[in-house]
């Protein structure tokens, strides 16, 4: 019987927690939710109150009332990329984990790297922490891309509802993970089975750059 009970009260919370991430907010609240995406220029995005290739990282931190974690990562290719982990951001009530890339110029990064206190293998790549001095530098470098993982699973139906059918779909090979495409918006929703759904934004100037391997290695579904 308590058992019952144990998990009635949790699929009852689970349950409310997913009505109020599809309740009406007030309009300060709503320019807080993943699919209130404006664009502020026809080659701009703002999403979450962060405008991409303007917004910095210590604006972000500002609006997500949370520090991030700043590091440096090497993919096994070799290519470098400097981002910001938050590992839980909650805004109007919904709980998240955000990652944001920042806009850090190809020469800044190799003399950051030189500068860098250790590495550490992370997966197949490798985390580099940064000194202090480059990682308040890097807090004031604009944001080129955000990752949104909600702690809730979404089914389709919702996601429908709340951003429209997608301009496309590709269907990774490997792996079978499904992504739905929103040019107009530089917007990718990564789908894989029962897991929950991964929002990533950038502008639209930049999703070619983001949809590409994607294309090249995938299934175009439509």
């Amino acid at each position: 019987m308590e058992r019952k009970i144990y998990w009635g009260v949790a699929a009852l919370i689970v349950v409310i927690y997913i009505a109020d991430f599809f309740v009406p907010h007030s309009d300060k609240e709503a320019n807080l939710l993943p699919w209130h995406i404006e664009h502020p220029t026809a080659n701009s995005t703002r999403v979450f109150g962060v405008t991409f290739n303007e917004s910095n990282l210590n604006e972000a931190e500002q609006t997500f009332r949370s520090d991030a974690k700043v590091s440096m990562f090497r993919s096994p290719q070799g290519k470098l990329s400097t981002e910001a982990y938050f590992d839980e951001v909650t805004l109007n009530g919904l709980k998240a984990k955000i990652v944001v890339t920042l806009a850090v110029p190809d020469a800044e990064m190799k003399a950051m790297l030189e500068r860098s206190v250790r590495a550490q293998g992370v997966g197949s790549g490798r985390q580099i922490t940064l000194t202090s001095e480059d990682v308040a530098e890097a807090r004031r470098l604009p944001i080129s891309s955000l990752t949104y993982m909600p702690s809730v699973h979404l089914e389709e139906v919702d996601l429908t509802q709340r951003f429209g059918t997608p301009t496309q779909r590709i269907k990774e090979t490997n792996s079978g993970v499904m992504h739905w495409l929103y040019a107009q918006h530089g917007l990718d929703i990564t789908l894989d089975g029962a897991a929950k759904p991964i929002l990533q934004y950038v502008a639209p100037a930049d999703f070619s750059a983001l949809t590409a391997p994607l294309i090249a290695t995938g299934k175009v579904l439509d």
